[in-house]
């Protein structure tokens, strides 16, 4: 998820949403690994920080040259 928030409170709670659900890649672009249940919540719950309307649907991330894997969800890492 990448996103462009003026507002500071508004920035700083969507980056604390973040945090605890994905990977900081930098400031504002995060690496998430989430089940369609989670990816809905955290949808709902950045739209709901940042006062937008109804979403419109997003093409899907296609990336270039080596895939991008995601860690094992049941790995941890100590």
């Amino acid at each position: 998820m990448a996103y462009d928030i003026a507002d500071p409170a508004r920035l700083r709670r969507v980056c604390v949403l973040m945090e605890d659900r994905g990977e900081c890649l930098q400031r504002s672009v995060f690496l998430c690994g989430l089940s369609l249940a989670e990816r809905a919540e955290l949808k709902s719950l950045v739209t709901d920080v940042i006062g937008l309307g109804p979403l419109r649907s997003a093409p899907p991330i296609r990336t270039l040259g080596k895939p991008c894997t995601l860690p094992d969800p049941s790995a941890k890492i100590v």
